[in-house]
């Protein structure tokens, strides 16, 4: 009758810590949806083209589009033409922000994508395949007054992929290829209040440079960065989740101590996991505001990778510990085959996003898939973790299955046992898989409000209330993942009291009070769990 009030106690506690998890996840949303900006602006630019007749083009003067000390402007080409100005004498130049604003370090990053205005002529048309050589400097001051400071200087080849709606006759002279977007720039930090950018098309017809490229009209850059509110609402989630889960975690972990016995594997992986979500959550960013930190993208997708990689693995290590029949358990070794994909896998894309922003710290105007040769590389090293990801998957969903087909076999010999045996088991299968369906729903949520933020156009508008979908997305799901991990180690401590066994009737011997963790497989003091030892006497039969 004990075994039933506590299993009963433990079954409500269970359903109070899910209705309050589920609480702090509809904030999460709402912190995005209601509070925040969207995560990010898009700024369109249309570069000024300047007159440069100098004979060293590059290091003895920038170029300004407006101001006070503004560039010797051309409106078209045909005033080139007409006032014999070569190709080569001709900068675009780009000044960010726009006239009376100031970018803010709050920004976070600047993403550029260039569009060529590029008009069809019949002695001068574009080449297939063609590629554009682009020769390009960017600089930084912090007042109006300031020269300007020189961060990057490249020269960069972009393949053009251009299409042409009409027949390529006389009349069709002057009409524009629907080109697409060139990746131009990233930067990862924005520690300046002005930034400009020179761009010059140098042409050599003897070394087939800039040769076959059409006649370009007007360069145009979009540029893109995080909004400053959306940063503010984003460092505070981080601030306030980074001591909630430290907290669990020094909580999780001196309840493990208290155990006279060593940690078992999979509260080993589960305190990892704890880690792993700690240092994505430890808001370093805001040493970004003060400090000119470049490489705090290539940071981020580090952490974001070893967490995934974390999570991965601790899905398969809970699985396989859960199989009721295996007799390899709580060593590593035994999952080598699982967790082997995930390491490739992981260790494949660390490489990619090496290849790619790590570059961008020197040269920001560096992009891998600018060349057949580094296409062909980050495709092989994306192929090879979709791979991985799917070999993995397949691993996952075997395990899984096996796992509910062995809880339903246990199942049948619960009708045999004590009441409060049955209870004790019923309520540990019982979480287990209410711990598998948030798991999955914690899966979907992700995918669906990924594919609902992308089909979307960022927010909804219900009477005077708008909701930012895009932020909603964002804060909502990775307020989900700390909860989903604040969880694992609320549920899976284990616990301190001794759970013994009445030998004489077969009653669990359950004090009025005590606690039951899920603790599927974990080992108390005496030994192992009931439902361990159930397992293995029935395996053996």
């Amino acid at each position: 009758m004990a075994g039933a009030i506590i299993e009963n106690m433990s079954t409500r506690k269970l359903c109070i810590v899910g209705g309050i998890l589920l609480v702090f996840q509809v904030i999460a949303f709402l912190v995005g949806g209601l509070i925040a900006p969207s995560p990010t602006t898009a700024v369109p630019y249309m570069s000024v083209k300047c007159i440069d007749v100098r004979k060293n083009h590059h290091k003895t003067k920038w170029l300004m589009p407006w101001g006070p000390n503004h560039c010797k402007k051309l409106k078209d080409f045909d005033e080139a033409v007409s006032r014999q100005i070569e190709a080569n004498d001709i900068v675009f130049a780009v000044h960010v922000p726009l006239p009376t604003k100031e970018m803010s370090p709050w920004f976070q990053f600047m993403l550029f994508i260039m569009q060529l205005d590029i008009a069809f002529k019949m002695d001068n048309d574009l080449k297939e395949n063609a590629e554009i050589t682009l020769d390009v400097s960017l600089a930084y001051r912090d007042d109006t007054f300031s020269d300007w400071e020189e961060i990057a200087h490249a020269i960069e080849n972009r393949k053009l992929k251009c299409t042409f709606g009409s027949p390529k006759t006389l009349e069709s002279e002057g009409r524009h290829y629907d080109c697409d977007f060139l990746p131009f720039m990233e930067i990862g930090s924005v520690a300046h209040k002005y930034y400009l950018i020179n761009i010059r098309l140098p042409v050599n017809e003897r070394k087939g440079i800039n040769v076959g490229i059409g006649e370009i009209k007007d360069i145009r850059l979009v540029g893109i960065h995080q909004n400053g509110g959306f940063t503010k609402v984003w460092f505070a989630m981080k601030t306030f989740l980074t001591p909630s889960i430290l907290i669990i975690m020094v909580w999780y972990w001196r309840r493990i101590t208290l155990m006279t016995r060593a940690p078992v594997l999979l509260e080993k992986v589960i305190f990892a996991l704890g880690i792993s979500m700690t240092f994505i959550n430890i808001p370093v960013e805001w040493f970004s505001i003060g400090f000119d930190w470049t490489w705090m993208l290539l940071f981020g997708d580090i952490r974001q990778g070893i967490f995934y990689a974390m999570l991965l693995s601790f899905w398969i290590i809970f699985c396989g510990e859960h199989m009721m029949d295996q007799s390899e358990r709580n060593r590593l070794s035994g999952y080598w085959k699982q967790v082997g994909p995930i390491a490739v896998g992981s260790f494949c894309l660390f490489v990619f996003d090496m290849c790619e922003r790590g570059v961008q710290l020197k040269n920001p105007f560096y992009s891998i898939w600018t060349t057949e040769v580094g296409t062909e590389l980050a495709m092989a090293f994306i192929i090879v973790a979709g791979i991985c990801l799917c070999l993995y998957f397949l691993f996952l969903c075997f395990m899984v299955f096996q796992v509910f087909r062995n809880i339903s076999g246990k199942q049948s010999s619960l009708p045999a046992m004590s009441k409060a045996r049955r209870l004790h088991y019923e309520g540990l299968i019982f979480r287990f898989k209410f711990l598998m369906l948030i798991t999955l729903a914690c899966a979907a949520m992700t995918v669906i409000f990924f594919i609902v933020s992308q089909v979307t156009e960022g927010h909804w508008k219900w009477g005077d209330i708008t909701i930012q979908v895009n932020s909603a997305f964002f804060t909502g799901i990775y307020g989900m993942w700390n909860l989903y991990v604040f969880a694992l180690m609320f549920l899976y401590a284990p616990s301190h009291k001794n759970y013994g066994e009445d030998q004489s009737n077969g009653d669990l011997g359950v004090n009025s009070g005590e606690e039951l963790q899920l603790t599927t497989t974990i080992t108390h003091v005496d030994g192992p769990t009931e439902v361990y030892k159930l397992a293995r006497k029935e395996a053996q039969e």
